[in-house]
């Protein structure tokens, strides 16, 4: 009888093992290329832990633009005008918000630590990691693998995140300690 060639054990063929135990995670197509864009950048910057109180939103990619209407007139604290019905033009959200996609990303808000700043428990941050962090903007930055948002101060030398609430202290870095700026906070999603 003549044996085969096909089949069997082959050295070094098969699934290799991997360190810990793996899990299969389904994704819509539209999202993939989003999901993926983002794994590579959490693979390229420090190993970084998401706190509970702040938490990753999942980015879903928009296949076509989505417009919205845009009234001509500024909205009035007072009492309407009803010459204000008049729509002007349409806008799209991403246009209006986003200036660079890759690189911005949504992150929603646990803590009390930026009231003053007007960010509160559950707002969620639109964040853009190709602005330049500068002197008082307020940032998400990794602290020592721990992501963070605060105001980042920058003078004489001296580099610190300031806490927007007198209850909560600023972080001032010690010899050995890491700090990393992912992006600059650009907005603030509220909820009413």
């Amino acid at each position: 009888m003549k044996q085969s060639n096909w089949g069997g054990q082959r050295i070094g063929a098969g699934r290799k093992r991997a360190a810990e135990p793996t899990v299969t995670v389904r994704v819509p197509v539209s999202s993939k290329e989003a999901i993926v864009k983002l794994v590579q950048q959490l693979k390229a910057s420090p190993s970084v832990s998401f706190p509970a109180w702040l938490k990753p939103l999942q980015l879903v990619e928009q296949p076509t633009s989505q417009f919205i209407p845009c009234m001509s007139y500024s909205v009035r604290a007072g009492f309407p005008s009803p010459a204000d019905d008049y729509i002007e033009k349409r806008i799209d959200l991403n246009e209006e918000l986003i200036k660079h996609r890759e690189a911005t990303f949504f992150l929603r808000v646990r803590g009390h630590s930026m009231i003053e700043a007007g960010i509160d428990d559950g707002d969620e941050l639109i964040v853009d990691r190709a602005i330049t962090p500068e002197h008082n903007r307020i940032v998400v930055a990794a602290v020592d693998g721990e992501l963070t948002v605060k105001r980042f101060y920058q003078r004489h030398g001296v580099v610190k995140l300031l806490a927007e609430n007198p209850e909560y202290p600023d972080i001032e870095f010690k010899a050995g300690q890491e700090m990393v700026i992912w992006g600059v906070v650009i907005r603030i999603i509220k909820s009413v």
